[in-house]
């Protein structure tokens, strides 16, 4: 059978003639091969007859078209899972990557709000220790204004007695000094009286630890002492006054006055 005379030979490519020729030869050798005798003595009359029974072989063009596309989609759809692959590995790292970032950020802020927090509660716990430290410091002023001081009742108390007072009213003066002139005035003695000098003959004898007449006393006394000349601190105080006053401090006197 010509191959011309196959149904669709003439739209075939050049390809596709070429495998059809080789099917068509194939199939022809197979027709002779199956109308030949085993015995080569046949008889041609009956060959011929045999050969006019054998029915025409039908031929099939394979179109490989479809094979090769198969094979195309088949590497693509390969390229196309790495692809994907690729991407979802892709996919994958960054999300861990932002999950350990987004960890990290959660944790510094915790970090942050918790040395905050500290901060505030260490400067609270300050406070409220300075506050109680203030308020203990306060307490012991006023127990301490408010509780008065005691002095023995002895030539050293008189002396830092006097002293303080004087302090408060700006009249020098200092403990060696006062200790000093009493002595020799009166060797320590409050109720010393001098009935013999000047001024006993004037009739204002000196009295007291530092043998003061009583108008120098009155003109000389500070307030806030006992207005009674043999008063040891208001007798050495008012002394003092009218030292500093004529001899620039009592520390200035080293004899009678």
């Amino acid at each position: 059978m010509p191959l011309h005379a196959i149904p669709g030979y003439s739209r075939l490519n050049r390809n596709h003639k070429l495998s059809a020729a080789a099917v068509a030869a194939g199939g022809a050798a197979a027709v002779v091969f199956s109308v030949v005798p085993g015995s080569a003595n046949a008889e041609p009359a009956h060959n011929a007859a045999s050969a006019q029974n054998v029915k025409p072989v039908a031929y099939h063009v394979v179109d490989d078209s479809s094979a090769y596309s198969l094979v195309d989609n088949a590497a693509a759809k390969a390229q196309n899972a790495e692809l994907t692959q690729s991407s979802t590995r892709a996919a994958d790292q960054a999300g861990a990557e932002a999950f350990a970032a987004k960890k990290q950020a959660e944790g510094d802020a915790k970090a942050a709000a918790q040395a905050k927090a500290k901060a505030a509660a260490d400067a609270a716990a300050r406070a409220k220790e300075d506050a109680k430290n203030q308020r203990t410091t306060q307490a012991a002023s006023r127990s301490s204004e408010r509780k008065p001081v005691t002095y023995a009742n002895n030539l050293d108390g008189w002396i830092r007695e006097s002293l303080s007072i004087m302090k408060k009213n700006g009249i020098p003066g200092s403990y060696e000094g006062i200790k000093r002139n009493v002595m020799r005035e009166s060797g320590g003695n409050p109720r010393a009286i001098n009935n013999w000098d000047v001024n006993a003959q004037m009739g204002i004898p000196s009295k007291g630890l530092l043998q003061v007449i009583q108008p120098t006393f009155e003109q000389y006394h500070v307030a806030g002492t006992a207005n009674d000349l043999y008063d040891p601190v208001a007798n050495i105080v008012a002394a003092c006054n009218y030292a500093a006053d004529k001899y620039g401090s009592m520390d200035n006197v080293d004899s009678a006055y």
